[in-house]
């Protein structure tokens, strides 16, 4: 299988906007509209669309953005495989993917990400893949994590 990961532009940004995720994750991530309307209001965020053979499977976020001491902090925000192709393997293979082209883009560093707790899939994911929790919430209520 090919995995690309692409960013979001006006060639592709329908295929993106027909992602759905299951009706009973749908408490825990933002639609992908409000994912665009954030990132064009957002610049530090950069929107990309999660491909398999070249078929659109998931969508993320990610960026460099300030922390409150002033700094910056790499996050993974937004992650999302679309219903349709969901127990398949492909949020751990872009998860992977997608730490890659973070620190290749910002540099070795901390990467954080956040996840509602009760989101059991979610966190198992991320904490298989290194991810801990920092004792920290964001102002939704999602726990933060962190790897590195």
């Amino acid at each position: 299988m090919n995995y690309d990961i692409r960013h979001v532009s006006e060639t592709n940004r329908r295929e993106m906007l027909a992602l759905r995720v299951a009706e009973n994750q749908r408490g825990f991530i933002e639609t992908i509209e409000e994912c665009l309307a954030e990132a064009a209001q957002w610049k530090e965020f950069r929107p990309v669309g999660l491909y398999v053979d070249n078929v659109p499977v998931g969508f993320a976020m990610y960026g460099s953005l300030k922390d409150s001491q002033g700094g910056n902090n790499l996050w993974i925000d937004r992650m999302l495989i679309d219903e349709q192709f969901q127990s398949r393997g492909f949020g751990r293979v872009f998860m992977g993917l997608l730490m890659e082209r973070v620190l290749k883009e910002y540099g070795e560093q901390p990467v954080y990400l956040s996840v509602y707790k009760d989101n059991r899939g979610a966190v198992h994911l991320y904490e298989t893949l290194g991810f801990i929790s920092i004792g920290e919430y964001d102002t939704d209520g999602e726990e933060i994590m962190r790897k590195g």
